[in-house]
């Protein structure tokens, strides 16, 4: 009798064992379990999403992603409504929630050509302001932001598209009353009031060769200058056609080579007809036309298997690369929170991210998931 509880001990320990094993094996069910390890999976967030007025939203960021980015609430025109003069209710309100649910806290952005006020570069009567006062605009303002996250934003988008599709520096305001120093500057003045955040330039079609060669450029000049540039972020505003998995490959290899690592800050695909320029210039605009939106009842099934491939092939050279990958950061969570759907075209339909406009997840999302189950 013994014997047999001895066997059937040994039995139940087996089956335990077994079940255990069979747990451990389960493919991973989110993207944040999927990269564990590799990089941080993350999402731009809506207001909806930040207050907790999309809440079916917010139960799948949380589940899915261990990164949040602010689509607008850290941006000069939502945090100041004239010089000086700050309002951070919906910036405390996104950090908190990325503390709440212990996810990386990106801070998106500090210096852009769009969204900051007109005031920011005119003095009380209108005028454009000099040099030094623009300067001194810009560092308290810095100071002032950063300061008020430090410990808090683990990374900062510190300069945003500084740069034009040749590879030139973008005569923005920035540029045209500081100088091309103003970039230096700025990035100067982050890593003053917080010495231990994460310092990132940030732009788009950076998989252009000649604009690729500006943004490496651009963080050579930094890391002359002893500024410690930690990433350099890749919007990738792609689409179904361009760039192939082989340009995406070579642009995160070469940006890498310049000692930064490389995050994929607001990735999409474009299913849509792409309209001449194929930019991600946020004051482009085009004409209504029904040939350049020829979906806008949802995608057919074979579209959404070219799109479930085409994101497959991304986060395989992502996962390849994982070395030297800080974060993948999709912008926006569903189709219906995109961008895309009124830029360039306004009242357009696009359906470029992995949850549809039912926060349904699309093939694309599965797709995702087992690229690294097929890698390992």
């Amino acid at each position: 009798m013994f014997s047999s509880r001895i066997l059937t001990i040994t039995a139940l320990l087996a089956a335990t064992i077994a079940a255990g094993a069979q747990t451990a094996a389960q493919p991973p069910t989110t993207l944040k379990d999927a990269y564990k390890g590799a990089f941080y999976v993350g999402v731009a967030i809506n207001t909806p999403q930040i207050t907790g007025k999309d809440a079916a939203g917010d139960d799948v960021i949380v589940a899915q992603f261990n990164s949040v980015t602010p689509e607008n609430a850290l941006k000069w025109e939502n945090i100041l409504s004239k010089p000086g003069v700050y309002d951070f209710t919906l910036a405390d309100k996104y950090v908190a929630f990325g503390e709440k649910h212990h996810m990386f806290i990106v801070g998106h952005n500090l210096v852009w050509h769009a969204q900051t006020p007109e005031s920011v570069f005119q003095d009380e009567q209108g005028k454009p302001i000099s040099r030094d006062a623009l300067l001194q605009r810009l560092r308290d303002h810095i100071f002032t932001v950063v300061g008020r996250y430090k410990g808090r934003i683990q990374s900062w988008d510190v300069v945003n598209e500084a740069l034009n599709d040749d590879g030139t520096l973008r005569k923005s305001k920035w540029e045209q009353i500081i100088g091309d120093d103003y970039i230096l500057k700025a990035f100067e003045w982050v890593h003053e009031a917080d010495p231990q955040v994460e310092l990132n330039y940030n732009d788009y079609s950076l998989e252009n060769p000649a604009k690729r060669a500006g943004a490496i450029a651009l963080v050579k000049n930094l890391q002359a200058h002893g500024i410690p540039i930690a990433v350099v972020g890749n919007q990738a505003h792609v689409s179904l056609r361009s760039p192939t998995a082989e340009v995406e490959d070579q642009t995160v290899k070469e940006l890498a080579a310049t000692g930064v690592k490389v995050a994929i800050t607001e990735l999409d695909i474009d299913v849509l007809p792409e309209v001449s320029w194929g930019s991600a210039d946020v004051n482009l605009r085009a004409a209504r036309d029904p040939k350049l939106d020829p979906y806008p009842n949802g995608l057919p099934d074979a579209v959404q298997k070219e799109l479930a491939q085409k994101y497959a092939s991304l986060f395989e050279v992502y996962w390849k690369n994982r070395a030297v990958m800080s974060r993948v950061t999709l912008w926006g969570l569903s189709d219906a929170d995109s961008w895309r759907n009124n830029w360039p075209v306004p009242g357009r339909t696009d359906d470029c991210l992995l949850w549809n406009r039912k926060l349904q997840p699309k093939p694309a999302f599965q797709a995702v998931i087992d690229v690294v189950k097929k890698a390992q």
